[in-house]
C-alpha cells in the first residue's frame, strides 16, 4: 500500500471503512458503528487484529457478510486472518553468528515493540484520502488500489414487497400449513403457522458514457458496473444490466459476466466499437427504450445514468426520451462527474433537458461519491 501523508484521524479512518462495508453490502449501520467503536476504545485501535476481531464481531450481521467484510478489510488495511484466523507474520530477520571479542560492553539493545506492524489507522489513512480523491487524477499505483476498493462494491436494487408469500415467523396466519400440521400431529393443537409477503430487489440498469469527455472515468465506472454484476447473491445478478452509450448503445452486460474484472474490461473493450467518440444521448436513450426498456426492463427499475451530460444532438430529443424513461422506471439517478468541481451549474445543453425527469441528482468523480451513488440505488438517501 502506497504510502500518503494525511492528517486524517483513526475514528475518521474507521468510519470510511464502515462506509465502505456498506457500499459491498454489509448492513453495517450506525448502532453497529457505535459498538465497533467502543470495542476498540476498550482494545488497541493501532493492532490490526483488534481492529479486523473488533469489526468482524459488530459489523457484521450473517453469514453472507463475513466474505464481504473480509474483501473489504483487505483492500483497505492489507490481508486479513487466514482461514485459521491468524494473520499474516511479518517475515522473521536471517539469524546471525555471532562472534564475542573483547570490544568493550555492548550497547543496550533496542527495546522491542509489540508489533513490528505499522498502526492499522496509518495503514488506511491513505485509503481513506483515496476514497475522496478525484478518479481522473489518480497515478498508476492509485488506481490500482482503487479496483481492488471498487472490486468489493455490492449494488442491490430498492427493495420492493412482492405478491409471493413466504413461510415467516410474524406475518399472518398460512391456513393450509396450519392445518397440516395438525393433520400431522393427528388432530391435535399445534402452533400456528404464519407467513408474509417477501421482498425482492427492483432491477438495476446502468447506462456507462464512454465517450471522448469520460474517458478519464470509463474505466473505473465500467468496474463499479462489473462489481454491480457480481457483488450481489446470485439469485440476483441477473437483475442487473449494463449497457454503454456514446455514438451507439452496446448491451455488456453479457461481457461483465467474467468472474475477473480485467478479463471482463478486455471483453468490454472488443465488444464496444465508440471508445471515446462523440456523445448522442437522445439517440441512444430513444434505442434503449425502443428495443429493451419499452419490452419491460426498465419498468420499475431503477435507472442509473453515469454521463457528464455533454450532448451532440438535439437537446429537445433527450428531454422527450427523459420524460418517457422516467414515466417507466421507479427511479431515475444520474450521475456525473463534473457535478463535485467548484461552481458548477448543469448549463449544458443535454443536462439542463435532462435534469427536470431525474429524481435523484448526484456526483460521481471519486470512491465516495460512488459509494454514496450505491446508497442511493438501494433507497437510503440519507445514508
Amino acid at each position: 500500500m502506497s504510502t500518503v501523508t494525511t492528517t486524517a484521524d483513526g475514528p475518521a479512518v474507521l468510519v470510511g471503512f464502515a462506509r465502505a462495508l456498506r457500499a459491498a453490502g454489509v448492513d453495517a449501520g450506525p448502532d453497529r458503528v457505535q459498538a465497533f467503536l467502543g470495542a476498540l476504545d476498550v482494545l488497541r485501535p493501532g493492532l490490526r487484529s483488534d481492529v479486523y476481531w473488533a469489526g468482524r464481531l459488530t459489523l457484521c450481521g450473517n453469514r453472507d457478510d463475513l466474505e464481504r467484510y473480509d474483501r473489504v478489510f483487505g483492500a483497505y488495511f492489507g490481508p486479513g486472518p487466514d482461514a485459521r484466523g491468524r494473520l499474516p507474520l511479518p517475515t522473521p530477520p536471517p539469524r546471525l553468528r555471532l562472534v564475542v571479542r573483547d570490544t568493550g560492553p555492548s550497547p543496550a539493545p533496542a527495546p522491542r515493540t509489540e508489533r513490528d506492524a505499522p498502526p492499522a489507522a496509518a495503514l488506511a489513512s491513505s485509503t481513506e484520502v483515496l476514497r475522496h480523491r478525484d478518479l481522473a487524477e489518480l497515478t498508476v499505483a492509485e488506481r490500482d488500489q482503487l479496483r481492488r476498493l471498487v472490486a468489493a462494491f455490492a449494488l442491490h436494487g430498492e427493495p420492493r414487497r412482492t405478491a409471493r408469500l413466504h413461510p415467516a415467523r410474524r406475518g399472518t396466519v398460512d391456513p393450509r400449513r396450519t392445518v397440516r400440521e395438525m393433520l400431522r400431529r393427528g388432530g391435535e393443537p399445534a402452533r400456528l403457522r404464519r407467513h408474509s409477503r417477501a421482498d425482492r430487489p427492483r432491477r438495476v440498469v446502468l447506462l456507462v458514457d464512454v465517450s471522448g469527455s469520460m474517458a478519464p472515468y470509463a474505466d473505473a465506472l465500467l468496474r463499479f458496473a462489473h462489481a454491480a454484476t457480481h457483488g450481489a447473491p446470485a439469485r440476483e445478478r441477473a437483475r442487473t444490466e449494463v449497457f454503454t452509450i456514446g455514438t451507439r448503445l452496446t448491451r455488456v452486460t453479457r461481457e461483465l459476466a467474467h468472474r475477473d474484472p480485467d478479463m471482463a474490461m478486455n471483453a468490454v473493450a472488443a465488444a464496444v466499437p465508440d471508445w471515446r467518440g462523440g456523445t448522442r444521448l437522445g439517440e441512444m436513450l430513444r434505442g434503449f427504450l425502443d428495443r429493451w426498456g419499452q419490452r419491460g426492463m426498465a419498468r420499475g427499475a431503477v435507472v442509473v445514468v453515469l454521463s457528464d451530460g455533454w450532448e451532440r444532438g438535439d437537446p429537445a430529443l433527450l428531454a422527450g426520451q427523459m420524460r418517457r424513461l422516467h414515466r417507466l422506471a421507479h427511479r431515475v439517478v444520474w450521475a456525473n462527474p463534473r457535478k463535485a468541481r467548484p461552481g458548477y451549474a448543469p448549463l449544458a445543453a443535454g443536462m439542463a433537458a435532462a435534469l427536470p425527469s431525474v429524481d435523484a441528482f448526484v456526483e460521481g468523480h471519486s470512491l465516495a461519491a460512488l459509494e454514496r451513488l450505491a446508497a442511493v440505488v438501494r433507497g437510503a438517501d440519507d445514508a
